[in-house]
């Protein structure tokens, strides 16, 4: 079947300053705030609120990079298969979730009632995902009128080292409106083709999409690279997030509160993504077999006061000497891909920067 027509958003035409009278003034300032500005979290959406730019702020903020993102889904059973699995990792209840959820796409499907919608996303994988899936949607549906413009940096002069809008101060939140850019035909392709690898049931589209020419959407590649590092390795089974976690232990001599190690992590990454909540699901993961990589003991009230212990097994599968996937099984979605059982359908080849099928691994 072929693919629904791209619509591409009508590309604003400059307009000469004129002077206005007061009432014009005000006239046009009411028609300022029928703008949507979509971002990637409750923080940023402060930032923006308080920097004194007209128009109303939702979020998009979902954890995308975890969990299953299946293919083919109505949007309401979409939310619903998101929302489950929200619940079960302790983002929240599941009612909550899905409210969450479900508030923020339908805040997204009234966009043709804006003059103008503007996405405020970062450079990393979170905000990445985010921002292919929105701009998926927006090339599925007939904005007419409707405005669709990219604010999306890496960087911010003064703010070093840079890892998120959520940094910046309302008054420099403020001054990247004005650097703002149309999106048109060459992005929502490239979205809707991204979006689309990433969620089909096998992930070798994903590396050829990372063949593509990528530009229009710059941190797009390293951020679908980065994905794939999240499928378990060739040498030890651990996705990279694990991998880093166990060499921070390791490297503090076997043991860290919870927060230290969270810290630690983020050091290790070159475009930090993974909320404290994330990496404390994946904890308890390596927690919980009979030959656990990791100790988890209590310190204090509240889920994130724990102390955290590399074991005997866990050094072993950090050396590359034995296999967590072999130890415990896997059972975890990453984007469509669903990796269940004794053994992983794909792995992630580090030293190759390549996805091998699991059953070469284990030959």
């Amino acid at each position: 079947m072929a693919d629904p027509p791209i619509r591409t958003p009508r590309v604003p035409v400059p307009i000469p300053f004129v002077a206005l009278s007061p009432e014009r003034f005000i006239r046009a300032a009411r028609a300022a705030s029928h703008t949507l500005h979509v971002t990637n979290g409750s923080i940023a959406a402060d930032r923006i609120q308080r920097s004194g730019v007209a128009g109303r702020v939702t979020t998009s903020a979902d954890v995308l990079h975890e969990g299953p993102a299946p293919a083919g889904l109505p949007p309401e059973r979409w939310r619903k298969v998101r929302a489950r699995y929200l619940a079960e990792c302790g983002y929240g209840g599941y009612d909550e979730c899905l409210a969450d959820l479900s508030e923020q796409d339908h805040a997204i499907e009234q966009s043709q009632t804006y003059d103008e919608v503007v996405l405020w996303f970062e450079h990393d994988l979170f905000d990445q995902l985010a921002l292919i899936r929105l701009l998926d949607g927006f090339a599925a549906r007939d904005l007419g009128l409707t405005r669709l413009s990219l604010i999306c940096i890496g960087e911010f002069p003064g703010v070093e080292p840079f890892h998120g809008l959520g940094q910046l101060t309302p008054e420099q939140m403020g001054s990247l409106l004005g650097a703002r850019r149309p999106v048109g035909r060459e992005q929502l392709v490239l979205a809707r083709h991204a979006w689309r690898v990433f969620c089909a049931p096998e992930p070798i589209g994903l590396e050829v999409a990372l063949r593509r020419d990528t530009s229009s959407l710059p941190f797009l590649a390293a951020a679908l690279h980065r994905h794939l590092e999240e499928f378990p390795a060739t040498r030890n089974g651990l996705s990279r997030t694990e991998q880093q976690a166990l060499a921070a232990l390791d490297a503090a001599g076997g043991s860290l509160s919870f927060d230290a190690l969270f810290r630690a992590a983020q050091l290790q990454e070159e475009r930090p993504f993974l909320g404290d909540t994330s990496l404390l699901h994946r904890l308890h993961e390596l927690s919980t077999d009979p030959r656990r990589l990791v100790r988890l003991e209590r310190e204090g009230s509240g889920p994130r006061a724990q102390r955290v212990t590399l074991t005997a097994t866990g050094a072993a599968v950090l050396a590359g000497r034995d296999d967590w996937v072999h130890i415990h099984g896997i059972d975890r979605w990453l984007g469509g891909v669903h990796l269940h059982g004794r053994e992983a359908q794909w792995r992630w080849d580090p030293d190759h920067g390549r996805l091998v099928p699991g059953a070469l691994v284990a030959e």
